[in-house]
């Protein structure tokens, strides 16, 4: 019998067992039939006492049902994201970093950059030989040329990743839009943090390579500008 059905049973039996407690009060409270004896009162605390133990039964079922549910979403909030996007993100980052390790001449190195600029920007490569000073016009000129060279293809690299970030983003919100969990939800929202933090990375590339380029470039025109004070000065023999 189910569960309904029972209970229903059984308020039937309470209400009944409710009249006959009425009826008792002004009734015998014994009624023998063919030798068996009956007692109403009795008959109707049983009742009564069964409808309760019914009640319980239904309240531990309940409490069951609770805590089920309980652990169903304590499992979903444990449950990890099945999509990950870091190895794609490191691939990129990775990526932007080789373009900019192929610098040329001159890299982003600070020992690097002094040294250059000593050699053919500045102080005595402004004042040496005819020779030397065409020399370091020349080698000037290659470190612009391959500097914007070199802005070129981070600028190509970014707009490279630009492709697979889409598709990391598109797939990320796909996963936290069906996430089961908050690890599920908190995971995905981690993932696109990565993927704003690898877009910032490509940002600083990129705009570290133009200024290298542009910085390269300024320090060409302003040596050349010494370069032609010094010529000048030498074509008229002054001291």
């Amino acid at each position: 019998m189910k569960l309904s059905h029972m209970r229903h049973a059984l308020m039937a039996s309470v209400f009944a067992a409710t009249s006959i407690v009425g009826l008792a009060a002004i009734s015998p409270a014994h009624a023998q039939f063919g030798g068996i004896v009956y007692d109403p009162t009795n008959y109707a605390q049983n009742v009564l006492t069964a409808a309760r133990s019914l009640e319980q039964i239904n309240n531990q079922i309940r409490q069951i049902q609770n805590q089920a549910t309980s652990l169903v979403n304590e499992a979903r909030n444990l449950a990890s994201l099945p999509f990950s996007s870091l190895q794609a993100l490191q691939d990129q980052v990775g990526e932007t970093q080789r373009l900019l390790g192929e610098a040329q001449r001159i890299a982003f190195d600070v020992r690097q950059i002094e040294q250059a600029f000593t050699d053919r920007y500045k102080g005595s490569a402004l004042t040496a030989s005819n020779a030397q000073m065409i020399a370091n016009a020349n080698a000037r000129w290659e470190d612009s040329v391959g500097a914007f060279q070199d802005s070129l293809k981070v600028q190509a690299g970014v707009v490279g990743n630009i492709d697979g970030a889409r598709t990391t983003m598109d797939d990320l919100v796909s996963a936290s839009q069906s996430a089961t969990g908050a690890l599920q939800a908190s995971q995905a929202g981690n993932q696109l943090l990565a993927l704003q933090s690898q877009q910032l990375a490509d940002l600083t590339a990129l705009v570290a390579a133009q200024g290298r380029a542009q910085a390269l470039d300024s320090a060409r025109q302003a040596a050349e500008e010494a370069e032609g004070r010094e010529r000048f000065r030498r074509f008229f023999g002054r001291d």
